[in-house]
């Protein structure tokens, strides 16, 4: 599972980014400062059953915060996207294909309206940050229509002759942007187009490549710099876009997280609050006084982590659930408790998470038991959040 950070340059995407993974990524105010994709891991937070079940967890994986635990998720940060770029301009060839393997995409705005299409600072409150919601939008889906419409009425004559199902032939030609024939199902559902020919949809190709971008590449939208914003003026925004969106200031969360690694502060990822465990200098006291008043208070958090558990819970649809080998003390054949996390597709069964943990387990499944209750339970079973579960197979 990969979350993309996409946007135009410089509305803070590798700000977002080193924020929430602390990795080493070039952050500058001026367009293009990522060139190439980071790679980086962040964390989203989920209940550990460890604390109900009369156990302490000790996650191989992530980190154990209280009741509260941890969970790698792969983030992808690309160049910055500008109009035009699914004809070349800009980085564009490059952004659109870094976003390949993206399953969900968190589309970072500048909410203080501070930077102009292209990426070059303005004066705040410039440019209406709606605009590059539509915008990004428009060129991704320009640049889905592209792939369809290169080669289209030839692939549509051979298709007619053939018993392949469009969903089949649309997920094959465009595979590599992460179209399955799940998502091309859903795209020609969504488009009244399910059950036709593809001859038959050649006057429908711009429609059917917004919905197969919808359904390959669900976004939502982080307003970021929204401590700069009045409350009146971000509700104007959520109101205008249909995307699910969440108010952020990565910069704030990313001087949480240095100081929290320096060991100045107390802080853990997502938290309401912070306290400091040493005595600071009065810009650090400043600094963090505008957080704590500007930021934490009015939103919540910084909005970093909840923009991830937005793309994993929300957009992709995943629960967590914990496989172990001994249902009696809850740990792997090692000896560790409850060492992992895994964060499926809601509707997974039994045997599928087997599949998830080792091939041989689902090829050779037997049955699983619950380990909160106890019962035996099948391979069609499908999971629920939270569930800690032990897969029974032949050896």
């Amino acid at each position: 599972m990969k979350i993309g950070l996409v946007g135009k340059p410089n509305v803070g995407k590798s700000t977002f980014f080193v924020a929430a993974t602390l990795a080493d990524a070039a952050i500058g105010n001026y367009p293009f400062t990522t060139i190439k994709p980071n790679h980086g891991v962040g964390f989203v937070r989920v209940a550990d059953p460890g604390a109900a079940l009369g156990v302490q967890s000790a996650p191989k994986h992530g980190k154990l915060v209280g009741a509260t635990r941890y969970v790698p998720v792969e983030l992808v940060d690309v160049a910055g996207l500008v109009p035009g770029a699914h004809q070349g301009r800009g980085l564009g060839n490059q952004f659109l294909s870094d976003l390949n393997p993206a399953d969900a995409l968190l589309h970072i705005v500048d909410a203080s309206g501070g930077t102009d299409a292209e990426g070059n600072s303005v004066a705040a409150g410039t440019r209406d940050p709606v605009e590059d919601v539509r915008f990004l939008e428009a060129e991704m889906d320009a640049w889905i229509e592209g792939i369809l419409r290169d080669g289209w009425d030839r692939l549509a004559k051979q298709a007619q002759a053939s018993p392949r199902k469009a969903e089949a032939i649309l997920a094959e030609r465009l595979g590599g942007i992460g179209v399955t024939e799940v998502v091309a199902s859903k795209a020609l559902r969504d488009t009244h187009l399910a059950g036709k020919k593809l001859m038959e949809m050649t006057g429908n190709l711009s429609d059917l490549a917004k919905a197969l971008r919808r359904a390959a590449k669900p976004l939502a939208v982080v307003w970021n710099k929204a401590d700069t914003v009045a409350p009146e003026a971000l509700a104007r925004l959520e109101k205008a876009i249909t995307a699910p969106s969440v108010r952020a200031s990565a910069q704030s969360e990313l001087a949480l997280a240095k100081g929290a690694q320096a060991g100045l502060l107390e802080y853990a990822g997502g938290s309401d609050a912070f306290t400091a465990k040493t005595a600071l200098n009065p810009a650090q006291q400043k600094g963090l006084d505008y957080i704590r008043e500007h930021v934490l208070a009015p939103l919540g958090s910084t909005g970093v982590h909840k923009a991830l558990e937005t793309a994993v819970f929300t957009l992709l649809g995943r629960i967590p659930v914990f496989p172990v080998e001994d249902e009696t003390k809850l740990t792997d054949k090692d000896g560790r408790v409850l060492p992992d996390c895994h964060l499926v597709p809601a509707g997974t069964t039994a045997r599928q998470l087997a599949g998830r943990v080792h091939t041989d387990l689902a090829d050779h499944f037997i049955r699983a038991i619950d380990c909160r209750t106890h019962r035996t339970i099948g391979a069609d079973h499908e999971l629920a959040a939270g569930d800690v579960i032990k897969i029974v197979a032949k050896t």
